[in-house]
């Protein structure tokens, strides 16, 4: 089937600053990599006919510019009338995203044949993520629907990094009943062309400026390398993520918070500053953060990718008490979070000057911010811990995550092994847990 669409306008411009972070990441993977393609699943509920479902689609990519663009090498004073050629690092000078005012979608359909719509959807988009996206000749989404007894009831679907992130899909499945219904939607919505110029006017500039003189101060301030003790011999895959689940750990976090009138964000990150510095023999940890940037009102609803990393520095003191440690790390987070949105070559300038930004890494990804299924008393055993995946070589030492899941705290930790052996890893996700746990529970 295809799908039309039509938008608003057309248009082409430089790179927003979210976008140029991640196209410099794709750069460093060989062409077709999908490493940075999403894959999602979207139910359908009620009973929508075939076109609405094909009608909301269309709409979908009329409405949002992201989804309509393509990212590819252009005329050289693109980027430099914009800025000015002595403000522009050599990675944006000829890249640019420019917008189709209309087009079509090939979407599959695909018979679920007895299977989970649901979960044949999930298969299906994952198919479809895992070949690379041409950034310049293709449309940055790809979509099958699954069919059951003659009715659509899901959709599959797969999109690059550059158009949207994590954030960009929540809003997309907040709009799509209204979308799938045709009822009207706000009609102001900031578009990643906007956001560009926006972040090269005299306002933008001066924020990105404060931005990077807050980085100065925190690159500055950290320790190198992160661990103090010299590395050992490394396992082979050399990186290595473990895997927790543990109701009763998301349960003492949601009350911890709640006691100390602090996010579960913060005390979890709270929990692994005072391990990892434990662990790394420092007294002061340094951090990146990866920011989503909509806590600005104006950008929550914007399908498109922010996403960029913060940096966050605390001192630990031995012997501190957990909860001054986790409101440190609240006060921390906050600063981080209102500085991570800067020009990615400017930043990079800031690196060779002062060196490398912190190896260690926190990423909550959950949505709710909380658990919001958890069990009203989840049973006090131990979580499951279980292995990820291993990989050669990965730009971390250390990865600590906050997973999506609503019904149970789950978090993952990847490590450097010749830092941190497959049996410290798991040591150390299961002392987050008997930390938190025992602290509730005093």
């Amino acid at each position: 089937m295809t799908v039309e669409f039509t938008g608003a306008r057309s248009g082409e411009g430089p790179l927003n600053w979210g976008q140029r972070a991640i196209w410099r990441l794709t750069e460093w993977l060989p062409p077709g990599d999908p490493y940075f393609n999403m894959p999602w699943a979207l139910p359908l509920h009620g009973k929508p006919d075939l076109p609405a479902v094909l009608a909301a689609l269309g709409r979908l990519l009329g409405r949002h510019e992201s989804l309509r663009t393509n990212w590819l090498p252009g005329p050289e004073q693109v980027g430099a009338e914009q800025v000015g050629p002595e403000q522009v690092g050599p990675e944006q000078v000829g890249m640019v995203q420019r917008v189709a005012g209309q087009g079509r979608l090939t979407v599959e359909l695909v018979d679920a044949a007895g299977s989970r719509p649901r979960v044949l959807a999930g298969e299906i988009a994952a198919e479809l993520a895992a070949k690379g996206f041409d950034y310049a000749g293709e449309l940055p989404v790809r979509c099958a629907v699954v069919m059951d007894g003659g009715r659509p009831r899901a959709v599959a679907f797969a999109f690059t990094h550059m158009a949207v992130d994590g954030r960009a899909l929540d809003v997309i499945a907040g709009e799509w009943p209204r979308l799938l219904s045709g009822a009207p939607l706000p009609r102001d919505v900031p578009q990643p062309l906007d956001l560009a110029a926006e972040e090269r006017s005299p306002e933008g500039a001066a924020r990105g400026e404060r931005a990077l003189r807050y980085w100065r101060a925190a690159l500055e301030r950290m320790p190198r390398p992160l661990f103090a003790a010299p590395p050992g011999t490394p396992e082979e895959p050399r990186f290595v993520k473990l895997g927790m689940e543990s109701a009763a750990l998301g349960a003492a976090a949601t009350g911890l918070a709640a006691r100390w009138g602090v996010s579960t964000s913060s005390v979890l990150l709270g929990a692994y500053a005072l391990l990892l510095s434990r662990l790394t023999g420092r007294g002061t940890v340094a951090l990146q953060l990866i920011v989503g940037n909509r806590h600005d009102p104006r950008l929550a609803p914007m399908v498109a990718t922010l996403v960029q990393d913060g940096i966050f520095v605390l001192d630990v003191v031995p012997g501190q008490p957990l909860a001054e440690v986790v409101r440190a790390a609240n006060r921390g987070v906050l600063a981080a979070y209102r500085h991570a949105r800067y020009d990615p070559a400017a930043q990079r300038a800031l690196i060779e000057e002062t060196g490398p930004p912190p190896t260690a890494y926190f990423n909550d990804v959950r949505v709710a911010g909380g658990w919001p299924n958890l069990p009203p008393h989840p049973p006090a055993t131990p979580g499951r811990i279980f292995p990820v995946g291993a990989w050669p070589e990965v730009d971390a030492e250390v990865f600590f995550t906050a997973g999506p899941a609503t019904h149970t705290c789950r978090l993952d930790l990847l490590a450097d092994t010749s830092l941190l052996p497959r049996e410290a890893i798991e040591a150390t996700l299961r002392e987050v847990e008997t930390l938190l746990v025992s602290e509730e529970n005093t």
